[in-house]
């Protein structure tokens, strides 16, 4: 009985530490439009970036728009992703709209250079609403109108995001300008940027596929140099029919040069494949000792 309540404090804790994390992101979002962005005459993309024009064309608080705006979207993520997500983007869009609200006084912390701008108010704002996306929330209600339609229409999501925030920039060039917009579109790629390390982590992963005709030296030399293991893979070339040992190894993304290193110095003729890893989970991931 008392590991079953301490189970459900630990998932409680772990609920409460998730819808803070995302409210933080909130918040730090919100200082970058509101300190950085919106007072140089640029905006963000999404529901938010519509918001921002909204307020400036009929005067409307900004943090009412993007409640009013997102409620929809909320609706959408909850039928289409489930009930935590939409109850974490609820928090989320909440507190970005108070967070703008708090923070419409706040002293501009850049005034005039449009490349610092758009470089540091992408950097806030994509930090934060990465922030809130690893947490299990969303800030923007635009992402989820993408998932709904791609399966609706022949284009990939990410194809309908940048279709849907075209849309967005020129709205935002009727009331900020042509310049403007395209500072706007900027911003939004730095942040789109950072929204995808904060999402992966900082260090991320990588796999190896690697076909070698020294599989069993190569695995010794990755466990000894980076005391990392790896595994085999039967596999016969298509053309000649001739098996060889696979090697699979996921590897830290900062170990990408050394991993690349070893394997050119022992087969330098070695067939290898690399990709990205969202996430790893579970196995024994971690590193062994070096000796």
């Amino acid at each position: 009985m008392g590991t079953i309540t301490k189970q459900k404090g630990t998932f409680r804790f772990k609920k409460v530490s998730k819808a803070f994390a995302v409210m933080i992101g909130a918040f730090i979002t919100a200082y970058g439009l509101e300190a950085i962005l919106i007072p140089n005459n640029v905006s963000d993309g999404g529901v938010t970036g519509l918001s921002i024009v909204g307020s400036e064309l009929i005067g409307l608080p900004l943090g009412i728009l993007i409640a009013i705006l997102n409620i929809p979207f909320v609706f959408l993520g909850y039928k289409q992703i489930g009930k935590s997500f939409a109850i974490y983007s609820v928090i989320g869009i909440a507190s970005l709209a108070y967070g703008t609200s708090i923070m419409h006084q706040v002293p501009t912390i850049i005034q005039g250079d449009t490349l610092l701008v758009t470089v540091v108010g992408g950097i806030i704002i994509g930090f934060g609403m990465g922030l809130a996306l690893r947490n299990g929330g969303a800030l923007d209600g635009i992402d989820m109108l993408a998932v709904l339609l791609s399966r609706k229409l022949p284009f990939g999501t990410s194809d309908l995001i940048l279709f849907l925030n075209l849309f967005v920039f020129i709205v935002v060039s009727t009331v900020f300008g042509l310049q403007g917009a395209f500072l706007s579109g900027i911003a939004y790629f730095i942040a789109s940027k950072v929204i995808h390390t904060v999402e992966e982590g900082l260090s991320g992963s990588k796999t190896f596929k690697i076909i070698t005709n020294q599989p069993e030296l190569m695995v010794e030399t990755i466990r000894d140099r980076l005391g990392r293991s790896a595994t085999y893979n039967l596999v016969k070339g298509g053309y000649t029919n001739e098996k060889f040992k696979e090697i699979t190894c996921v590897i830290n993304r900062l170990e990408d040069s050394k991993m690349k290193e070893i394997i050119y110095e022992i087969d330098k003729h070695a067939f290898v494949v690399v990709y990205d890893v969202a996430e790893v989970k579970g196995g024994n991931f971690k590193k062994q000792d070096i000796h």
